[in-house]
């Protein structure tokens, strides 16, 4: 298989002429297991490990490589492994933060052109997860999709896309099943040779079995759901790209039992843009909706014109923003306390030497 097919194209000539990599050829990188990644060569499919060097400067886990990124690689000898010696600059990159109370930014994909949000039509759908799922995509430069799998499960499918749409502004929704090839159809537009996309959405809501669907074959596994509250097993525990045989990338990801913001205030413009728009009719210009007077989006609320819990899931969100920010502050204050104490000890140690 050529680059072409995998995405390369001029912008990353381009790209691989700015950066130092006299011995390497280009790869994409098509799926991670622990430390090992497998990439896409002109020359086939190697398993390649980072390079030392690439390892010690980055300073954070979003300056390692990712399933998509672009990079330069040092074939190995004799059967050696392949080594990763530097990652062209992105295109685009989705990030949340890391799980837990650590503040870093986790990259889930790099380079996509658009995000599938994949939700079922049975107990997995929650209009509050999906408008945090657009904001994401929103975030990483790609354009979000809306997926509603599942579609034979309800007679209900165009009223609850006209509902769901209130809430997630001007993006696409699909309502699609497997089961009977419905709405099927209408996503070979986004199916275009060279083109990633990446599935998102929560386990057993259907995004291995869409994605073998439209392989043609059982490239990933699937298992099957609860019927009381929709949840199911984590059957993709990677991250893959899957070359179609029309053309185009899919890449699935595991369901995330945790998907938290990364990224400034700002992050919420694009997902939440008829709040921002009515925000600017507020009296203040930093009203924060709360209790303000002259309150314009608290006074849309009352009327019905924006709905109540939209409004409340914005406001949550923002706070959560919010947080992050204050966290992300404090670690940064801290590590700057730390390099000043380091800088004072080894002028100490100077002045001892003399």
């Amino acid at each position: 298989m050529s680059l072409l097919e995998y995405g390369w194209n001029k912008t990353w000539d381009e790209r691989l002429k700015g950066v130092q990599a006299k011995q390497g050829i280009p790869a994409r990188i098509i799926s991670e297991h622990r430390n090992l990644f497998w990439v896409h060569t002109e020359a086939g499919d190697f398993a390649a490990k980072v390079s030392g060097r690439l390892e010690h400067h980055a300073t954070s886990m979003a300056q390692l490589p990712a399933v998509g990124d672009w990079v330069v690689i040092k074939p190995g000898k004799d059967g050696a492994r392949a080594t990763i010696q530097t990652i062209l600059p992105r295109q685009s990159k989705f990030s949340r933060k890391t799980p837990g109370k650590r503040t870093d930014e986790q990259i889930i994909a790099a380079n996509i052109d658009s995000v599938w949000i994949v939700t079922s039509l049975d107990a997995n759908l929650n209009p509050a997860r999906l408008e945090r799922y657009v904001t994401l995509v929103w975030e990483s430069g790609a354009a979000p999709v809306v997926i509603l799998a599942k579609s034979d499960l309800t007679l209900e499918a165009e009223a609850i896309i006209e509902d769901l749409a209130t809430r997630v502004g001007g993006v696409p929704i699909h309502a699609v099943s497997v089961l009977n090839a419905s709405g099927i159809a209408e996503l070979s537009e986004y199916l275009v040779p060279g083109r990633t996309i990446a599935l998102l959405g929560s386990s057993g809501v259907g995004k291995s079995t869409l994605i073998n669907y439209l392989a043609g074959q059982d490239v990933l596994r699937t298992a099957s759901v609860r019927e009381k509250d929709g949840k199911g097993r984590h059957t993709t525990t990677h991250r893959e790209l899957v070359l179609l045989p029309t053309g185009g990338l899919l890449l699935d990801t595991p369901g995330m039992r945790e998907l938290q913001l990364w990224g400034a205030e700002d992050v919420l413009d694009k997902g939440f843009a008829d709040i921002e728009i009515i925000a600017g009719n507020c009296r203040f210009s930093d009203c924060s909706h709360e209790t303000e007077p002259g309150c314009a989006v608290r006074a849309a609320a009352e009327k019905g014109v924006l709905a109540p819990e939209r409004m409340e899931n914005f406001k949550k969100l923002r706070q959560e923003l919010l947080h992050l920010e204050r966290k992300q502050d404090i670690r940064a204050a801290i590590k700057e306390k730390q390099r000043w104490k380091e800088i004072s000890q080894q002028r100490r140690n100077l002045k001892d030497n003399k």
